[in-house]
């Protein structure tokens, strides 16, 4: 498991792909700070920030994860891996490690804007406000950030071709954010329930507000599991086909 979390790990840094996704979600967190924080007025501005911060690690996130399976496939070099001693969940957890180190890191590099914000905040006395909700909202996007990269990498399992598999992530990822945006066309309470119940924008709302939601916490916990048990599966069947 090390030496496949090791080579993926390091062909993000071989490649332009790792470079190319450093660059633009450190570009994206920039533009989206400085628009809604120095130029928008800090007391309304970091709900409106980690929102962005949200729809930017959606968007992202195929970068990740649209090689991780389908180059596999498309080189014939999957056989080689499903053949090996590693077992399968070993296999496909070490490729979502590899991701989501990249992912962490470079999020992380991209909260260091927010001792500015708390340093606007402090002279109004609200810092301890909003420093809950940024402590909150960076826990959540943490584990928002592993629901989405081990959905990509689901949908990269099914595909070689990776274009497609990207703009799988991108349309499933966009029906998860928006699923439950759709409730106020609907008149069906038990379907408006199911939509915010999937819907990672609802659940992401609550730490914007200032709550620490553990179920919202718990519910992208469990997204991570089961896309990523639904992987093993996938490669599990196609190991024996």
């Amino acid at each position: 498991m090390i030496a496949i979390y090791k080579r993926e790990l390091y062909s993000f840094f071989t490649t332009p792909m790792g470079y190319v996704y450093i660059a633009m979600f450190w570009a994206a967190s920039s533009f989206a700070f400085c628009m809604t924080t120095l130029l928008a007025g800090m007391d309304s501005s970091i709900s409106s920030y980690f929102m962005l911060e949200l729809l930017i690690i959606a968007l992202m996130t195929p970068l990740l994860t649209m090689k991780s399976f389908s180059e596999e496939r498309k080189l014939k070099t999957e056989q080689l891996l499903l053949t090996s001693p590693v077992s399968l969940p070993a296999f496909v957890g070490a490729k979502f490690l590899a991701s989501y180190t990249m992912f962490v890191i470079t999020f992380l590099v991209s909260c260091l804007n927010l001792p500015i914000m708390f340093a606007y905040l402090s002279e109004n006395n609200l810092y301890q406000y909003n420093a809950a909700i940024a402590l909150g909202s960076c826990i959540a996007l943490l584990l928002v950030g592993a629901a989405f990269i081990a959905l990509g990498l689901l949908i990269s399992a099914l595909t070689e071709n990776q274009m497609v598999s990207a703009v799988g992530t991108l349309t499933a990822s966009a029906v998860l954010l928006g699923a439950s945006l759709a409730n106020s066309y609907i008149n069906f309470a038990p379907l408006r329930m199911v939509l915010s119940w999937i819907s990672i924008y609802s659940r992401f709302a609550n730490f914007n507000k200032g709550y620490f939601d553990i179920a919202a916490l718990i519910y992208y916990a469990s997204f991570a599991f089961v896309c990523m048990f639904v992987t093993v599966r996938i490669y599990e069947k196609r190991r024996w086909a």
